[in-house]
């Protein structure tokens, strides 16, 4: 079995420089999403055909199944699918009585394996499998016309098809597999007598029917194989998708303030007990702990949270591993590189980057930590910054266990503060600071008696 995908298609109606089948859905582009169950399927060879954007495409595809052997394809001209399908020919196997052809869409990401399989195992040397749907509007889609046995004899696409046919509400996909052998006789045969002057692929059905082949339909829900073409077609996806997930997580036991406002981009992993609150993204690999909490509007990515912890409104984590009975925010900045060990305490509009902090220990308010190897049970008073770029070089700043910097203080890197030491508030420390030393480094304070403020002119 090979897998052909088209993803050449303009994408005019979406209105935008990025190419259609790149349009992301759950974060993933659509292409992506329809590569990964295309590779699920374990084929032989996957095809390709590209167009509008295809440097692009081919970069991210690449990217993603690096040894996957992909065959890339471009169609210079948009002759309609059954000239994309044609573009794939030399590079499929065809000599093989037993090879199928499966023909799948760039933009219709929600496909499933297990109905694949289904139109897969449909297919043979001597039949043709299609994918259907009853769709509640099938107005613009190609009409299924079945004989008086039930099997499928052709495909009437709406601009060619009669008032009556126009009334059948079982409508085409695009998706089917094809015996290879027959595909290129087929395909040669096609012509642009229709309305729009193209290459259809679906014209294959009837030359399959005339052949005497039985052609076998799989009927399945329609959000399944809806195909994007709009931005609005794109945001009804999205929330199909979304929905699925949250009712997903639902049944796992998870507590979703409201599952409409939240928004799941990856993988999410959840423990026992957690609760999600509303506007919330979860983007990448996230794993929740045992009784984790999520405030409102959050937004976490790639990072693991532990048993116990609570993240406040308006924090922002990505790339960070939280231990257990911390408390993050609210409107907390955890960036890459964080590791946070438990009972820790990062309040309101503290940004870390590449840090390390202990057990324990707390930057309650307005602090910027980078670069940093923090001890257990260390204070990290308000507006104290960690000053790790010297406009040049990352440097780092170490400190031991239990050690207080002061409001106000400046740690210039490199330096390190030893087990108990302490620094004054509003010291500028540029030198490393023995263990139980008190570090005062401040310029002298001078009264100026008599001192007018400045007026306006």
């Amino acid at each position: 079995m090979e897998v052909v995908i088209l993803a050449a298609g303009k994408g005019t109606r979406m209105h935008s420089a990025l190419p259609k089948v790149l349009h992301p859905i759950g974060g993933r582009p659509m292409l992506l999403r329809v590569l990964d169950t295309a590779v699920s399927l374990s084929p032989n060879a996957i095809h390709v055909v590209v167009g509008v954007g295809a440097e692009q495409a081919i970069a991210l595809a690449e990217e993603a199944y690096p040894h996957a052997g992909i065959n890339w394809v471009t169609q210079k001209e948009q002759l309609g699918t059954g000239h994309a399908v044609r573009e794939a020919l030399p590079g499929l196997k065809q000599s093989d009585a037993d090879n199928s052809v499966l023909i799948l869409f760039g933009d219709v990401p929600l496909i499933s394996r297990s109905t694949l399989q289904q139109v897969i195992d449909h297919c043979g040397p001597e039949q043709v499998s299609l994918l259907t749907t009853r769709a509640s509007v099938p107005e613009g889609f190609g009409r299924i016309i079945r004989n008086r046995d039930g099997d499928v004899a052709a495909i009437v696409e709406e601009r060619d098809a009669s008032m009556e046919q126009k009334r059948i509400n079982e409508v085409n996909s695009g998706i089917m597999a094809i015996p290879a052998l027959r595909l290129r006789a087929w395909l040669d045969a096609l012509d642009t007598g229709n309305d729009q002057g193209e290459y259809y692929l679906t014209d294959i059905v009837a030359m399959a029917h005339a052949d005497e082949l039985r052609i076998r339909a799989t009927v399945v829900d329609e959000t399944e194989v809806i195909g994007v073409n709009n931005k609005s077609q794109l945001a009804f996806l999205e929330r199909h998708y979304q929905m699925g997930i949250t009712n997903t997580l639902l049944e796992q036991g998870v507590t979703l303030l409201d599952p409409a406002r939240l928004d799941v981009r990856g993988d999410v992993d959840c423990g026992r007990d957690v609760q999600i609150d509303v506007n919330v993204v979860l983007e990448g690999q996230v794993r929740l702990g045992d009784g984790v909490s999520v405030g409102a509007n959050c937004v976490i990515k790639d990072s693991t949270i532990g048993a116990g912890t609570k993240i406040l409104a308006g924090t922002h984590i990505e790339g960070a591993e939280i231990g257990k009975e911390t408390s993050i925010g609210p409107m907390a900045r955890l960036r890459p590189g964080t590791v946070l060990g438990d009972g820790c305490k990062i309040g309101n509009f503290v940004e870390t980057k590449n840090a390390v902090i202990g057990e324990g220990s707390k930057a309650n308010h307005l602090a910027y930590i980078g670069d940093a190897v923090i001890g257990d049970d260390c204070n990290i008073g308000a507006g104290a910054v960690f000053c790790n770029y010297d406009g040049a070089n990352k440097h780092q700043t170490t400190l031991g266990n239990h050690v207080f910097v002061g409001s106000n203080s400046v740690l210039i890197a490199p330096v390190t503060l030893e087990d108990n030491a302490f620094v004054a508030a509003g010291s500028s420390v540029s030198s490393d600071v023995p263990a139980g030393s008190l570090a005062v480094a401040r310029v002298k304070q001078r009264n100026v008696p008599g001192w007018k403020k400045p007026r306006k002119k």
